[in-house]
């Protein structure tokens, strides 16, 4: 079943190239014919029997996401994507807080959860998965191999590739071994064609790059392109939302499957939203929940989970504002228990004893056997003693 629904999803994009090839003509891109397998003997084929080992490692690896349906859906949109190169791509979904894809030359391609917490639709989503199958198709990986000589920077090269050790290293690779400014304009353009040709509204590939802008901002204080290894090696910011825009003019139309994309991906977002705020990094996260706010999505849930990265980060103001998305959230027709923690926890450390207390009676209520019930009713017995 799942075998014939990828196959009807190829002939469907073959169907699309037909009807847009003078879109694709204009942008001066043509795909090639499927790849074959190098032999074995070669650099390229060393780099594919290589990948095919680490693809063996991540289907063991405790960090793949293996929900049938969420990763059939997103298979869905790479064959869409890939046409006639659908039974070659293999889509791997990885529980990773952080916005990430990557697609080896054997056809390997992962997707981190925290690139699926940030998409806001379908169509965004397969902006940044026709930029990976663009890579692919034009075999930048097999060229960026060829630029390194030295035997340990190799070894980091493959590490690209990999999750184990990926989330403390990924700057480190992004600097010295992500693909040239070239190869991602390039990527960029063939993304763009593929987009159209399935269908979706390409001009959701340029927000897709803003909002990330507006992330690292945030974190940094400044313009990414001066710190930032992911925005150092691609195009300047100017120059991708411009050329992005040319590119969603020139091929106009498509549809952005928001509808779906909330579908399939509802399930997940509680624990994706956790992960976000365990990492860490609060100036981002509050910016992605904004944002998430801002079109209303799970708004309770993300009220939540927006009043825990401002009481974590624990700046000037931060209580008084997580107060207030507790509050939001505890109000909620179907409130998430956690926001009842939330209130009960800054209500204890201002000394208002009443308040933690019937916070934290509520939050029991709802979540009798919540990991932290223990602690919770330890700091009850001392508010009333």
């Amino acid at each position: 079943m799942k075998r014939r629904r990828l196959l009807l999803a190829g002939a469907a994009c073959c169907a699309g190239a037909c009807a847009s090839s003078a879109w694709a003509n204009a942008l001066g891109y043509a795909a090639p014919e499927r790849l074959d397998r190098p032999d074995v003997a070669t650099d390229e084929g060393g780099l594919w029997a290589m990948m095919d080992r680490e693809e063996r490692n991540l289907r063991r690896s405790p960090l793949l996401m293996k929900d049938p349906q969420l990763k059939a859906y997103v298979q869905e949109i790479a064959c869409r994507l890939g046409g006639g190169h659908c039974p070659d791509i293999r889509v791997h979904l990885v529980r990773t807080p952080l916005f990430n894809a990557s697609m080896a030359p054997n056809g390997m391609m992962q997707i981190w959860s925290g690139l699926l917490l940030r998409a806001e639709n379908e169509a965004q989503l397969a902006a940044v998965i026709g930029h990976e199958i663009g890579h692919y198709l034009q075999r930048h990986s097999v060229e960026r191999l060829r630029d390194i000589k030295a035997k340990s920077a190799f070894g980091q090269f493959i590490g690209l590739f990999g999750v184990v050790g990926a989330v403390g290293q990924l700057a480190l690779l992004a600097s010295a071994f992500a693909y040239s400014r070239d190869h991602e304009r390039e990527a960029d353009r063939i993304g763009a064609v593929l987009m159209h040709q399935a269908g979706y509204d390409v001009a959701e590939s340029a927000k897709v790059w803003g909002n990330l802008l507006d992330e690292a901002r945030a974190r940094l204080g400044k313009e990414p392109e001066q710190s930032s290894p992911l925005f150092a090696t691609h195009p300047s910011s100017p120059e991708r939302r411009e050329t992005l825009g040319e590119y969603a003019a020139s091929l106009p139309g498509g549809n952005t499957g928001e509808e779906a994309f909330v579908r399939h991906t509802e399930p997940f977002l509680e624990e994706w939203l956790q992960d976000e705020v365990k990492r860490g990094q609060y100036a981002e996260s509050l910016v992605l929940f904004s944002r998430m706010l801002e079109r209303r999505r799970a708004v309770p849930l993300v009220q939540f989970h927006r009043g825990e990265a401002y009481r974590l980060r624990g700046e000037s103001g931060d209580q008084e504002r997580a107060m207030e998305d507790y509050r939001a959230a505890a109000a909620a027709p179907n409130p998430p228990p956690p926001a009842f923690r939330g209130i009960g926890l800054i209500a204890r450390q201002r000394g208002q004893g009443d308040e933690a207390l019937q916070a934290f009676s509520r939050y029991l209520e709802l979540s009798p056997d919540a990991p932290d019930s223990g602690f919770i009713r330890n700091y009850m017995s001392e508010l009333k003693s």
